[in-house]
């Protein structure tokens, strides 16, 4: 009888000993029942508009759209992989970015007013990310929170502690 359990214990995939995330999209994190909220503006995809925004960045911030939308309650305590912008809140003294919201598209929360507040994730992290560039998207994998926080920047329907931070690819999607 050991010898099977043994034997069947050990001709299972590796995979499925560690938990596997859940690659979310940030329509997932939209209740089905929430109310539509129509953006005020859109994300810039154009870099070579970066510029106006950037020159935004002095102006008072902006009002955030639907600070208080609707979360989706099942995603509580699940592992995820999220892909999206970084707005940092935090550096440490080694220039690492330790605490940050995560947003869906470049510029939000600085350059246009917030998304909805279930569209913001408010994500810590021990060793931090080094970013380069603050219009590269990254994925960010760890346990999701569908609990609120409050930034200067804007309100977050979601918390994060990141267990892996790592570039995104096109390939990757």
């Amino acid at each position: 009888m050991r010898r099977l359990l043994l034997a069947l214990l050990l001709s299972a995939p590796l995979s499925s000993w560690a938990a596997e995330p859940r690659v979310l999209t940030w329509n997932d994190m939209i209740p089905a029942d929430a109310p539509p909220v129509t953006p005020i503006t859109q994300p810039i995809h154009d870099l070579s508009k970066m510029a106006d925004a950037l020159s935004m960045e002095s102006a008072p911030a902006a009002h955030q759209q639907a600070p208080d939308a609707p979360v989706v309650k099942a995603l509580d305590g699940k592992l995820v992989r999220l892909p999206g912008y970084i707005v940092p809140l935090e550096v440490s003294e080694e220039g690492r970015v330790t605490e940050f919201l995560l947003v869906p598209f470049f510029g939000a929360c600085i350059h246009v007013p917030p998304p909805p507040a279930n569209q913001i994730v408010h994500v810590t992290s021990e060793l931090g990310v080094k970013v380069e560039e603050l219009y590269q998207p990254y994925w960010i994998e760890g346990p999701m929170q569908a609990k609120h926080t409050s930034s200067e920047l804007a309100e977050a329907g979601y918390q994060m502690v990141a267990d892996k931070i790592f570039v995104y690819e096109l390939s990757d999607s």
